[in-house]
C-alpha cells in the first residue's frame, strides 16, 4: 500500500489520541483494519481504567482476540498513532497480527517527553521475531501525531 492508502487509518488513530485526552487519558489511539475497513478501534485508557497496561494497541488486540481467530488476524493491519511499546509489540506478535503501521516513532516521542521507561521500541521487539515476519511501516504522518504530544506533555 502507498502512503496515501495508509493515511486515512493513521488519521483515525490520531483522532482517537485526541479523544483519549478528552476522556482524561494520554494521547494514543489504534485501529485494526482488514480489507481497507476498520474493524476495531481503541484509545488509551490507562488513567481512567486505573491500569497502566491499557494502551490503545493492547485494548484493540484484546478485543480482536475475543472476536477473531489468529488466522484471520494474520490478514489484518494494526495502525497506531505511535510506534507500539514492547508490551504492545508482544501482544501483537502473540495475536498473530503480521502488519503494523504507525505515525509517531518511539524516538520522536522520547524527544518530546524524555525517556520514561524502557529504551526499547516495538520495532526492536518485532526485529527479534523468528517464527514469521511482522511487516512494520513507519513513521508516517509523524509531525501530525507528534504535535498532539507536544501540546499534551508540555502543559
Amino acid at each position: 500500500m502507498s502512503y496515501d492508502e495508509h493515511l486515512p487509518f493513521l488519521k483515525r488513530t490520531i483522532e482517537l489520541s485526541r479523544f483519549a485526552i478528552q476522556h482524561g487519558n494520554q494521547p494514543f489511539g489504534a485501529v485494526l483494519v482488514h480489507d481497507n475497513k476498520i474493524l476495531l478501534e481503541a484509545e488509551n485508557t490507562a488513567i481512567t481504567g486505573k491500569n497502566p497496561t491499557n494502551h490503545a494497541e493492547l485494548n484493540v488486540v484484546q478485543e480482536a482476540l475475543r472476536l477473531y481467530d489468529v488466522d484471520f488476524l494474520a490478514q489484518c493491519t494494526l495502525y497506531s498513532s505511535n510506534e507500539p511499546c514492547p508490551m504492545c509489540a508482544g501482544a501483537i506478535f502473540f495475536a498473530g497480527i503480521q502488519n503494523v503501521v504507525f505515525a509517531c516513532s518511539e524516538k520522536r516521542l522520547n524527544e518530546i517527553i524524555g525517556t520514561v521507561g524502557l529504551e526499547l521500541s516495538g520495532s526492536d521487539v518485532f526485529d527479534k521475531v523468528r517464527s514469521h515476519k511482522i511487516e512494520v511501516i513507519g513513521p508516517l504522518a509523524e509531525d501530525e501525531a507528534a504535535a498532539i504530544h507536544l501540546q499534551f506533555w508540555r502543559k
